[in-house]
């Protein structure tokens, strides 16, 4: 299930703030309400009863026919709705229905309650229909010595209060048929809420996605001075840091590449005199005594090392500053293989391939002779013969691919090495024999590769290994 957006949690949030606020005022409304009005129809309704028995003038004893009367007096004086009164006198039961002298809504309670302490006493209770009633007890006292005594006579009234209750449950109808129009109101403000807060936070989304993508330069309008306003003014502050952080990086690494490309083309042109004068020593090295001669051998081979690093730099300077171009041709893939190990004397039992016939591709024949160069002796130099060139063809999205594998027979590439093969003037652990190289052939091989469009990989053989992988377009374009 996908997580719900910031809109819609927003929205929710105060629709249900909403709601309960909502609810928590009814019910408070509604709890206030009922109490009101069932007060005062208990109020009075006790009022009226104690007033009347007050006044009554009750002779004693009290027999059948003088308790009925005066129970149906009473009856006659209701308020505020008509009830139904009951009396009781020792064992005498009357009622203003003469077919009903008890009432099951009186209950032993009130009676206790009344009889016991001689004062009024009221309960609200259901019969058995959940009707509700308010039953009243007023027992009759008169005055004697500036005392009240007891009369033995109590009279109880059963109010009904179905009124009240349709009234409370109109009410609570009212309550609900509000709710809904009033949440549907309120999703107005809540969206409104929810695009204030939004809209600087689309703001901000779209800015870092600028970012992102390299504008640098990306700022957001600051508005107000609330949180949101704050984090404007924090992402701006940050951005320009960034910026200026990032042109000087900038700056710093085109000063780099300008150095070590001025630094290769100066030193180009006196190692060319230097290995010439290395090639004419050479020549005349056995001539002379053992000691000078091996020292002569030794500036010889450092001074080649030192132009091939040169070379490279130049290289690797051209890739930096996007100068490196494309010369394509239509190649036998097999026929450049071949050229390529014969130049270097790799035709040899060192070198094992597995050459297709017929497979030709669109590629630059110097840059893949230098890709193959590096890989082959690479191979020869850190892992061991022989060597297994294989060459496929392979379907790709794009179109047929062509995929070189370089296998050696060494004992691998370290699993700490693999990440880092690649890297410019890395050197293997010490399992490997020391590289005479500059460090920077993989990495030319690998910019030669992105530049014809295609990848390179490095992994470890199943039966041991280095196997290094070339895959590109077999029509690669400038």
């Amino acid at each position: 299930m996908a997580p719900l957006g910031l809109r819609t949690r927003l929205i929710a949030a105060f629709l249900l703030v909403a709601a309960i606020s909502a609810v928590t005022t009814a019910a408070l409304t509604y709890q206030q309400a009922r109490n009101a009005i069932l007060k005062q129809t208990q109020d009075t309704a006790v009022s009226t009863l104690r007033d009347q028995v007050e006044q009554l003038e009750i002779r004693l004893p009290l027999d059948q026919a003088e308790l009925q009367r005066v129970v149906i007096e009473l009856g006659k004086r209701g308020k505020p709705h008509p009830w139904i009164v009951f009396g009781e006198y020792g064992s005498l039961r009357v009622s203003t229905n003469p077919d009903t002298p008890t009432s099951g809504v009186i209950t032993d309670d009130l009676r206790e309650k009344v009889r016991r302490h001689d004062y009024t006493a009221f309960q609200r209770v259901e019969d058995e229909r959940g009707k509700p009633w308010l039953t009243v007890g007023v027992p009759a006292v008169f005055q004697h010595n500036g005392f009240k005594e007891s009369t033995g006579a109590v009279f109880f009234a059963s109010v009904p209060l179905s009124t009240e209750r349709q009234t409370v449950e109109a009410m609570v109808d009212a309550a609900k048929q509000g709710a809904v129009p009033g949440l549907a109101i309120a999703v107005v403000p809540a969206l409104l809420a929810a695009r204030s807060v939004l809209r600087p936070v689309r703001r901000l989304r779209t800015a870092a996605q600028r970012m992102g993508r390299g504008e640098l330069d990306t700022r957001i309008e600051v508005r107000g001075a609330d949180e949101l306003a704050g984090l404007a003014r924090t992402f701006n502050e940050t951005a320009g840091a960034l910026e200026r952080s990032v042109e000087e990086l900038r700056q710093a690494e085109v000063r780099a590449r300008r150095f070590a490309s001025d630094v290769s083309h100066e030193l180009r042109t006196p190692l060319a005199g230097m290995l010439a004068v290395t090639e004419v020593l050479d020549e005349d090295a056995g001539s002379l005594d053992a000691d000078t001669a091996k020292a002569l051998r030794l500036i010889s081979a450092e001074t080649g090392k030192l132009a091939v690093l040169v070379e490279d730099l130049m290289e690797i300077s051209r890739f930096d500053a996007r100068a490196a171009e494309l010369n394509l041709d239509d190649v036998d893939v097999a026929e450049a293989v071949r050229k390529t190990l014969e130049r270097r004397h790799w035709d040899d039992d060192r070198v094992v391939t597995g050459l297709p016939d017929g497979v030709r591709a669109r590629l630059d024949p110097r840059r893949f002779d230098v890709i193959l160069a590096n890989l082959v002796g690479n191979a020869l130099r850190h892992g061991g013969a022989p060597v297994r060139i294989t060459v496929t063809c392979a379907p790709g999205p794009d179109g047929d691919r062509l995929v070189i594998e370089v296998a050696d027979s060494g004992p691998g590439i370290a699993a700490e090495v693999l990440p880092h093969i690649f890297d410019r003037f890395f050197k293997a652990d010490a399992a490997r024999t020391r590289s005479a190289g500059s460090g920077l052939g993989l990495a030319i091989t690998l910019e030669n590769a992105h530049l014809h469009g295609g990848t390179l990989h490095a992994a470890n053989g199943a039966d041991g290994g280095a196997v290094f992988t070339l895959d590109m377009p077999l029509e690669a374009r400038t």
